[in-house]
């Protein structure tokens, strides 16, 4: 199988990152540096990144967590700051955070050693819905829920459009519910930010019609059999 799906179905990355790591040499396949495009045999042909030997996973394991705000979405932090890895069970498999939520935000984060279903749900061509709910530190106008909807500049690139619900507006902000369908990086912050307002409180409540119902902050529990199903063929 080509390279990048090998390493995928490992659950270290997915196939986009998988590439990364080809193009910067750090993979090798029985000791020669693999070029773009090559393929290995699980069977027969040993593979490494950055020197560690990966294999297929042959089983592998979904969870979901309630993220709290104060931890960052990575194994390790050079900081010394609680990761999200902290608040799995010490039983479970090897796996990953499906995309990242930032220090301050909490909310909906799957885990998974599934690296095809990684790679589903975090490529933006796949155009998977991530629901929001945010808290501004000033009320939001009519023209700047209208310029949400419709797209807006950040980081010189234009967002898609999105869905923006004002939920309740307050005499010190307002509490909004935001859909999109893009991944890029704190992207609700950086759309509030540029209608010259900024974040107060971000959750993410649902990836589709997944949600974090039912688990308080920093509760992880396994998907069900129909939750992943519904993931796998969302």
């Amino acid at each position: 199988m080509r390279i990048n799906k090998y390493l995928a179905e490992s659950g270290i990355c997915s196939r986009r990152a998988a590439d990364k790591l080809v193009e910067e040499g750090a993979v090798k396949i029985n000791g020669k540096i693999a070029l773009p495009g090559a393929e290995a045999d699980p069977d027969k042909d040993r593979v490494t990144v950055n020197g560690k030997i990966i294999n297929p996973v042959n089983h592998y394991e979904y969870y979901i967590m309630n993220k709290p705000k104060g931890c960052v979405c990575t194994a390790k932090d050079d900081k010394g700051r609680k990761t999200v890895m902290d608040f799995l069970p010490q039983d479970c498999a090897r796996v990953f955070p499906v995309g990242r939520l930032d220090y301050e935000t909490e909310g909906l984060l799957i885990f998974t050693n599934d690296g095809e279903l990684t790679y589903k749900l975090t490529h933006p061509k796949n155009e998977i819905p991530k629901t929001y709910v945010v808290k501004t530190e000033k009320p939001v106008s009519e023209k700047d829920l209208s310029a949400l909807r419709s797209g807006i500049i950040i980081d010189g690139i234009k967002t898609k459009k999105c869905n923006v619900t004002l939920l309740k507006t307050y005499k010190t902000g307002s509490k909004l519910q935001i859909t999109i369908t893009e991944g890029r990086n704190r992207q609700i912050r950086k759309m509030i930010e540029a209608t010259g307002n900024s974040v107060d409180f971000l959750k993410r409540i649902k990836v589709g019609d997944l949600t974090v119902s039912g688990l308080n902050r920093g509760e992880v529990r396994k998907l069900r059999p129909e939750e992943i199903n519904y993931l796998l063929y969302l």
